[in-house]
């Protein structure tokens, strides 16, 4: 018997994944939950859902085993927090919460309950971070010395729509947010080659001024004044990271999100949309071709800026393991850089065999608590600021075999 999987939240994001749990071997039924009336019945009816409720609390009070949370980012903490008590799995899209003490409560309850509990952290599957991690665990980088990780995302690439689609009238009090509350595509995409977490942090903000006065004290949930900030942080294996977000910035390119890893041995570095590998003996190594992903073609979703829209339409890369996929994922939409079928396929393998998925909660700690007190740092104009760290998953809980086969 297969696994009941309710999804909260019916926005576009939400229906690149409804799809793919349909399609799991392992899963038996998908319900939605929107607040939005119609949206509720337009996509129900779209994917052929038969059962549908209002809101989350009617969500946790049903028979599914697990909620999958498509919700407004600020809300996660508290939504994760409320599923986890009702007794269900989450899957939850990025960033964990919001604040400290809610990541603390989240880690708590999942290490009390042995719920499995996962982040849907896309960087974790884009080609540069499985061939980084590849290379890095054959001992080809050496030592970690430094890395960038950046998510360039102006607000003017699909921010405006998806805050006012979701935030209604008072959407500006929630597009607000401080960048660094939403650090994980590029801290993961270090932290998940190297194994180490962060220790220290400074981080600077650029003090926005755009006539739309989203980023002001009093205009936002957080008082934020900030659109851009850059953090300047220590990790626990003696390296050093530099980490960049930014949403009011002049930059447009096939990947937001990138990365760069130097070691004493070799080197990865990423510049717009060119890769390349390089060590002290030969280089550089052209692996565009290697790690590119080809757009799939594109439906016209209205409300849907084309610049995100273009995220829930790729394909794979050469180095993504697709033999390890179900085969009814075959021919279905696989965004983010070939991220999408590979996290809900984790997700069910997880919840099915009750194994850790590689981004669980405490990976989830690790990608979001370093921005949380990198835009505290930025509020002391750089104040180098020590880092908790939540710990490693209970040595008693298995990690899941990802080559697990499920029928």
């Amino acid at each position: 018997m297969g696994i009941r999987i309710g999804v909260c939240g019916t926005g576009s994001f939400a229906r690149a994944f409804i799809p793919l749990f349909q399609a799991h071997p392992a899963v038996d039924e998908v319900v939605l939950a929107d607040l939005l009336p119609d949206r509720l019945a337009e996509q129900a009816a779209h994917f052929g859902v038969a059962r549908t409720v209002d809101s989350l609390d009617a969500l946790c009070d049903s028979d599914v085993d697990a909620i999958a949370l498509f919700t407004q980012r600020h809300l996660h903490g508290p939504q994760t927090l409320q599923a986890l008590a009702a007794g269900k799995h989450v899957y939850c899209a990025v960033p964990i919460a919001n604040t400290e003490a809610e990541i603390r409560a989240i880690v708590q309850a999942v290490a009390d309950t042995r719920l499995i509990y996962m982040t849907g952290e896309t960087s974790y599957y884009y080609p540069a971070t499985l061939y980084c991690r590849s290379r890095f665990r054959a001992g080809d980088f050496g030592r970690f010395v430094y890395g960038e990780g950046q998510y360039y995302h102006d607000m003017a690439h699909g921010f405006y729509e998806a805050y006012q689609h979701s935030g209604g009238a008072e959407w500006k009090r929630v597009a607000g947010i401080p960048p660094m509350h939403y650090p994980t595509h590029s801290v993961s995409m270090i932290l998940s080659v190297t194994g180490a977490h962060v220790t220290h942090v400074s981080c600077l903000g650029f003090d926005d001024q755009h006539e739309d006065g989203v980023f002001r004290p009093g205009a936002n949930l957080w008082d934020n004044p900030y659109s851009n900030q850059t953090a300047l942080m220590r990790t626990s294996d003696g390296g050093m990271m530099r980490i960049n977000e930014f949403r009011r910035v002049g930059w447009k390119g096939l990947a937001s999100v990138q990365m760069s890893l130097f070691g004493t041995q070799g080197c990865y570095q990423e510049q717009a949309n060119a890769q390349a590998w390089v060590t002290l003996a030969d280089g550089p190594e052209d692996v565009t071709a290697l790690l590119e992903t080809r757009n799939l073609p594109v439906e016209k979703t209205a409300g849907v800026h084309e610049a995100v829209l273009q995220d829930y339409h790729m394909s794979v890369s050469q180095v993504h393991s697709v033999e390890r996929l179900p085969r009814e994922f075959a021919g279905l939409r696989n965004g983010h850089h070939g991220s999408h079928q590979f996290l809900a396929d984790d997700f069910v393998k997880a919840v099915v065999t009750g194994s850790l998925p590689p981004n669980h909660v405490w990976a989830a700690a690790r990608y979001c608590l370093p921005g949380l007190i990198a835009h505290q740092s930025s509020l002391q104009e750089g104040a180098m600021l020590p880092l908790p760290d939540l710990g490693d998953p209970p040595a008693d809980w298995p990690l899941l075999d990802l080559d697990t086969k499920l029928q």
